[in-house]
Parts: structure tokens; sequence; C-alpha cells
């Protein structure tokens, strides 16, 4: 299955690994994203996300999700569903 661009990086915070994403599309805890940009290239499986420290199981198109990631990332870093 071809990737598809479901939204960016729009803040990270390093202190606690965890990225701040905004979502063109729907997302779910389970599914796999990529997330590219600069150097940086990874994929991961998504565990766990959060909407104001709120624990969700689905975001639609619109949220703002903050999810932990295993790498440093940066604000405009694109994320792919896998």
């Amino acid at each position: 299955m071809a990737e598809k661009l479901i939204g960016k990086v729009a803040n990270y915070f390093e202190n606690i690994g965890v990225a701040v994403l905004k979502l063109d599309k729907p997302l779910k805890v389970g599914e796999t994203i990529k997330i590219q940009g600069g150097e940086v290239e990874f994929e991961q499986v998504v565990d766990s996300m959060q909407i104001e420290r709120e624990s969700i199981k689905k975001a639609k198109k619109g949220d703002d999700v903050g999810l932990k990631v295993s790498e440093k990332v940066r604000s405009g870093y694109r994320v792919y569903k896998v």
C-alpha cells in the first residue's frame, strides 16, 4: 500500500520526546506512521495519542494530537500513514 500524507509536525517537546501532529486525515492507535523531514526518516507504531492530555483511540481530520516519538523531529516534518 502506498504511503499517504496525513499531516505534519506542529511542535516537538524534546524534554519529554513528544510531537504534536496537525492531522489532515484520521489516525488510530495501532496504525504505523512514517515521519520524514530534513535528514530524519523513521517509522513507528502509534501506541497512544492524546488531545489536551486526554488519551484517545482515534483522531479525526483537523485534530492536533500529541504522541511519543522515537526520534527527534522538528516543526514542518511530514507525517505519512504506512
